[in-house]
């Protein structure tokens, strides 16, 4: 799974730009705010979401531009993209091979995982971030996870809007959402279950080594056998507290440093990112294995924060597993330890040169 072509045109910093990464790793170096991250960002709009920034659409379009951004692809032959139109700045529009496709779509043809130095807070912020990580990695394994959380979404915020009414709503609608939401909220505690099922073994199984080694679970809510019935008991605790209060948006995932037995938010930053680094490329190599299909990695501003062993280590862990890496890094000397080379393009001024 590797990109061949990548174009942008007015997003972010780029008017437009066009490059041909490497099969394997590949590097952008530049100074700060010369737009590396934005190519990165640019890639992980080609998965459904709102990319490695959770940017709204309207702000990745180009300030000087017309409003509307595009970004286009090629992989194993066939043409994808999305973007937005002038008239129509908030609404994404996804094609593929020239036809127009849901967003939800493109997780058939590619799946991505990144790693960026917002997410170096990961295990100290909300839940909710947390969630937004685990069902990045569930959708490698199952594309059709993003349908069931776009469902469930939608279902709640139109539950939510009823029981907010000073109307009394009608029982029989409610009950119509309560059961869309269970039918896709249990679709989705399912599939992170069954993620973990894949992933913890392969983690237990490590050994000591430069990454620390972590522990993960699923804690908060948990599936429930009946949740539409539970929905219904609950409608005036949801409806006093302005919220949903059970369901599968409630779930965190716990994350613990095996050889320290220390839950992740307790240990110091490098230990955190050495954590999530080792979660990140454990879950490519259990998808490889699992769909034959290794996903893109973007690892920005990665080799930084990482001393010279933990560094070399990564780029040995990252040519021994094959699959398609982009790496930002402001010094191309963070770079110089990859042994077998890499596809290197130096980014100035919003211009990207091979």
């Amino acid at each position: 799974m590797a990109l061949s072509w990548l174009s942008l045109t007015n997003f972010r910093s780029y008017t437009a730009a066009s490059l041909s990464p490497g099969a394997g790793l590949n590097v952008l170096t530049g100074e700060n705010g010369a737009g590396k991250t934005n190519i990165l960002e640019a890639v992980s709009f080609l998965s459904p979401g709102r990319g490695l920034r959770g940017a709204a659409l309207i702000d990745v379009a180009q300030t000087s531009g017309p409003g509307s951004f595009a970004v286009a692809a090629r992989i194993a032959g066939s043409d994808i993209g999305t973007g937005t139109i002038v008239t129509a700045p908030s609404r994404r529009v996804v094609r593929i091979n020239g036809a127009t496709a849901s967003a939800q779509g493109l997780s058939e043809w590619l799946s991505l995982t990144w790693l960026t130095p917002a997410m170096d807070r990961l295990f100290l912020e909300g839940a909710s971030e947390r969630r937004r990580f685990l069902d990045r990695l569930v959708l490698a394994f199952e594309p059709t996870h993003a349908h069931h959380a776009a469902r469930y979404e939608a279902a709640m915020r139109q539950r939510n809007r009823l029981l907010a009414d000073d109307t009394p709503a009608d029982p029989e609608w409610l009950s119509a959402l309560e059961m869309q939401m269970a039918e896709h909220g249990n679709a989705l505690s399912d599939a992170r279950m069954r993620l973990l099922a894949l992933l913890s073994p392969r983690l237990a199984d490590q050994t000591e080594g430069p990454f620390a080694r972590p522990a993960i679970a699923v804690t908060g809510w948990r599936e429930s056998p009946n949740l539409a019935a539970d929905l219904a008991k609950n409608r005036a605790l949801d409806k006093a507290a302005g919220r949903t209060l059970i369901g599968p948006h409630r779930s965190d995932l716990s994350v613990q440093h095996v050889g320290k037995g220390q839950d992740a938010a307790r240990c110091s930053t490098g230990e955190q990112k050495a954590l999530l680094l080792n979660l990140i490329l454990t879950h490519a190599d259990v998808v490889a294995e699992h769909t034959q299909m290794r996903p893109i990695l973007l690892l920005d501003e990665v080799a930084a924060h990482l001393d010279p062993v933990r560094r070399s280590a990564l780029f040995e862990r990252l040519e021994a597993a094959g699959g398609q890496v982009w790496m930002t890094g402001t010094e191309a000397s963070l770079f110089s330890g990859i042994l077998d080379g890499a596809t290197r393009f130096v980014v100035e001024d919003g211009q990207v040169t091979a």
